[in-house]
């Protein structure tokens, strides 16, 4: 790695920090460029991933301009390992955001630690941040104690710092330093209330000996966690990767997932599909706590279900597709025109209008779960009943809409058939619910919608004369999300019609050994790069269908979309050999794990053809 580093490095050179509450991306540079404190979906304090010149930034690194740099996690962590090696010596810099520091005094602080590992590097550290997206540039200033603190608007951060810094016109901090074999520096940004700072400070919080401690502590916690995992198989470095990645995009406080950890990373470089993904999908969500649940962690797929009967206020009337991850409904969708974007791809966008879309899946989903939940000896309350009942309803009024699809397509409403499907998977799992728990519920009617929407998929949903599924009534393009079919019992795997619809699919969508959602117009400018969890949910189809070394390639070539440390992003440009996309992707880690389980689920069974 060659110095100066990159404007706009690639997406795939970035590495995620989490503590469940605040989120970071920290470059193989060492540079931290997109930091959201004291929320994942907060307004970011550095965000130069969307205005390389305006988004503020927290860089430290060798100053030789032969250096290399390695970085791993620590295992079983989100803590960020990278070591530099120059040809002075070499020196460790460990990322985390401290867990369970100070038990009953709660602090977002992101530790920096620079440890000498062998002769004498010199270093060179920058600190600019940049509040609400880069429209503010906070004061910064030293206080006695010797911390520096930068306020601005009404955020506030705390910085501590034992290398020597020289304070440029109350903006921003440098320092330039040498570190030796068995020396530590510490730096740590913790947020606060303006109003609470000097409190803070005050309680010294940001002493050493406490960072050092907030290493092991943080370490221990991630430790603990993975080690909880309950895999059928023996588990692999992606996986358990996969599982702690999806575990930091968890929101502790309320038990919310969020798709992604950024907002506005370009489907295509220089395109408008451009989103915000720092919130709580429900269909993403349930995909996540489907995984989670398979992996043993019960407790996180109870918190899901309670975070969205208290958002939907307990009535399928008031369900949304997606919420803040405190429960919140409105999600106004907002331009950002002051930055230019991640390499000058605008809009940058906060928010998301798709939150007022209609989306008939959600309903499948929702019952989909709960099914799983009965299914796995957990008892259906009242309550939740209650609940469910209220949209096995809501489908019997609303069925026959069109809707904006599993895609969030910006142009009109469709019949997709997807969302019909899954408007029948309700049904079908309201009815066999009832029926399970001997609950009170109108099965002559349930019954009878239910067995309407199969009539009407499989005469308005099936090209009979190619014998597949379609992507819409009257439609005959294809569309990866046919690919779900199976997993609601619609269709089995091995079914004729089946077979070919997947078939159709490869042949169709396949791009470079990829898949691409669909082909058709969806209401957007320009090209999208192909879709990584679509490519997985062929693997778990192709494993399901006994074309296990297809299946094999598949994996292998979605796998190869992923960066050195294991995380993926949303998309990914084949010509370019870069990620694409909100980063790292919640439900692109999920699939991987579905598509894992699904080929050791066949190998399992004895198939000699089920081969790596």
């Amino acid at each position: 790695m060659a110095r100066p580093e990159l404007r706009y490095p690639p997406i795939g050179d970035y590495a995620l920090i989490s503590d469940c509450h605040c989120n970071a991306l920290v470059s193989r540079y060492g540079s931290v460029d997109w930091s959201c404190m004291p929320r994942i979906d907060a307004d970011s304090c550095f965000g130069r991933l969307l205005d390389w010149d305006k988004g503020g930034y927290c860089a430290i690194a060798p100053t030789a301009d032969e250096t290399t740099s390695t970085w791993r996690y620590m295992p079983g962590t989100m803590i960020l390992e990278t070591l530099f090696q120059t040809r002075q010596g070499q020196v460790r810099l460990t990322d985390f955001f401290a867990i369970n520091a100070m038990p009953g005094h709660p602090h977002y602080d992101h530790v920096r630690l620079l440890d000498g590992i062998a002769g004498a590097v010199e270093l060179q550290m920058a600190l600019c941040p940049r509040f609400d997206y880069g429209e503010i540039t906070p004061r910064l200033q030293r206080h006695p104690s010797g911390v520096y603190t930068a306020i601005g608007s009404n955020q506030g951060l705390i910085i501590h710092a034992d290398m020597r810094c020289e304070l440029r016109e109350h903006r921003d901090l440098h320092a330039r330093f040498s570190i030796a074999a068995g020396q530590r520096l510490r730096l740590a940004i913790q947020f606060e209330s303006p109003e609470l700072i000097e409190h803070t400070i005050h309680a010294g919080a940001t002493r050493a000996d406490h960072l050092d401690s907030y290493l092991d502590s943080t370490r221990i916690w991630w430790q603990d966690w993975s080690a909880r995992m309950d895999t059928p198989f023996q588990c692999d470095p992606q996986t358990l990767r996969s599982t702690v990645t999806l575990k930091a995009l968890t929101y502790e406080r309320t038990g919310a997932i969020v798709a992604a950890s950024t907002t506005s990373l370009p489907e295509w470089i220089g395109g408008e599909r451009n989103w915000d993904y720092r919130f709580s999908w429900v269909r993403d969500s349930l995909f996540t706590i489907r995984a989670l649940h398979e992996l043993g962690y019960i407790a996180e797929a109870d918190r899901f279900h309670q975070f969205i009967q208290r958002s939907a206020a307990g009535s399928a009337d008031q369900l949304q597709i997606m919420y803040g991850i405190d429960g919140k409904r409105r999600l106004t969708e907002i331009e950002l025109g002051w930055l230019e974007g991640y390499r000058q791809s605008s809009p940058v966008r906060i928010g998301n209008d798709a939150a007022k879309q209609i989306q008939l899946d959600i309903y499948g989903e929702l019952l989909e779960m709960a099914w799983e939940w009965h299914s796995s000896g957990h008892p259906i309350e009242p309550d939740y009943w209650s609940f469910l009942v209220d949209v096995v309803d809501a489908v019997c009024r609303r069925w026959q809409e069109p809707d904006h699809g599993i895609w969030e397509v910006r142009g009109a409403a469709r019949h997709y058939v997807h969302s019909k499907v899954m408007c029948w998977a309700a049904m079908n799992r309201g009815v066999q619910l009832a029926q399970a728990n001997r609950f009170q519920a109108p099965l002559a009617r349930w019954t009878a919608v239910r067995d309407a929407l199969r009539a009407a998929i499989e005469s308005q949903g099936y090209d009979a004369q190619q014998g597949v599924f379609v992507q819409a009534f009257g439609d005959g393009a294809q569309d990866a999300a046919l690919l779900m079919l199976p997993r609601v019992d619609f269709v089995g795997y091995d079914d004729e019609r089946m077979v070919r619809t997947v078939q159709a699919i490869c042949r169709e969508l396949d791009h470079d050994g990829l898949l691409l959602r669909y082909k058709t117009e969806d209401g957007l400018r320009g090209p999208e790069g192909a879709f990584l969890p679509c490519t997985f949910w062929l693997v778990a189809c192709l494993a399901q269908q006994g074309k296990h070394a297809q299946a094999w390639r598949y994996y292998r070539r979605a796998l190869a979309c992923g960066n050195d440390l294991g995380l993926f992003s949303e998309e990914f440009d084949t010509a370019s050999q870069q990620m694409l996309g909100n980063f790292p992707q919640g439900l692109t880690h999920v699939s991987q794990i579905m598509a894992w389980l699904a080929l050791n689920a066949a190998a399992k069974q004895g198939n000699k053809n089920c081969v790596k």
